[in-house]
């Protein structure tokens, strides 16, 4: 995403700045999100089977089985209400983390109006906590949710494609391997890893947008028009950083989603005892 700014090695602010925000809201954004796609994909496969006869869960279940139309629209569709449903949560955290890292670079931005530069930096140095009381002192309470139609689509696309892939890649994998349904552990640290690759590949250059209109709303105040820029995919400066964001994405996936199969083969069995 464009740069528009020059400054000081001594004017970026320091590694852990806007540190709080995501450690305070990855738990929970995770906690949530699993919980909502869990019962989703349950719902969705249940009038599948009611409506359309087909049972994707039961499919999946089948050794042999191959991804379909129908398994990858129940995955797909669980995952997007899981992506809409935490938007609310994640939105006014995400935005936090952003001030927090930006506010410098905006603040000695050339040939700013004095009264932005101003917005921007009372954003400087800040924890969560000031600094979404300074969001709001700026732009009121829905202030924190700036940017939330473009935070929405993101997540909600993004997060369907994300489980989408998982789902149906390890089921690929599985299948291929010969080995019983989840019960390939390395199927499932390459569909983790698939899956942040491809989500990110998909959604950057809205993230990007996102990102920019955030950025340019913390130097206006209430009341005040920021204009939206375009989405424009494959446009090179939208996809800027993209391979930093699929290498961490394919990493801390594959972990992740290898814990989550161990414990949720642990806790099942625990249910069967």
């Amino acid at each position: 995403m464009p740069r528009a700014c020059e400054a000081s090695f001594e004017d970026f602010p320091p590694w852990d700045t806007g540190v709080t925000a995501p450690l305070a809201s990855v738990t929970l954004v995770r906690t949530v999100s699993f919980s909502i796609y869990q019962r989703s994909k349950y719902v969705y496969s249940d009038w599948m089977k009611k409506n359309l006869g087909f049972c994707p869960l039961e499919h999946v279940n089948k050794n042999g089985a191959y991804p379909n139309l129908g398994t990858i629209a129940c995955f797909g569709a669980a995952g997007a209400t899981a992506g809409s449903g935490i938007t609310f949560i994640a939105c006014p955290f995400e935005l936090t983390k952003l001030s927090a890292q930006v506010s410098v670079l905006m603040a000695n931005q050339k040939n700013v109006d004095p009264k932005k530069q101003a917005i921007a930096l009372s954003y400087h140095n800040k924890g969560t906590i000031k600094t979404l009381a300074n969001i709001v002192k700026h732009r009121g309470f829905t202030g924190m949710y700036t940017g939330l139609n473009l935070h929405l689509l993101r997540d909600t696309l993004g997060t369907g494609i994300y489980f989408a892939t998982y789902e149906s890649s390890k089921q690929l994998l599985t299948t291929f391997s010969g080995t019983d349904a989840h019960k390939n552990p390395i199927a499932v640290l390459a569909a983790g890893a698939l899956c942040g690759i491809v989500s990110w590949a998909m959604i950057y250059p809205i993230d990007s947008v996102k990102s920019i209109y955030q950025r340019n709303a913390l130097m206006y105040s209430k009341g005040q028009s920021v204009p939206i820029p375009k989405i424009q995919f494959f446009r090179r400066d939208m996809y800027r950083g993209l391979g930093v964001s699929m290498g961490r994405s394919a990493a801390v996936n594959a972990v992740f989603f290898s814990a989550f199969e161990f414990f949720k083969k642990r806790i099942n069995a625990l249910k069967d005892a």
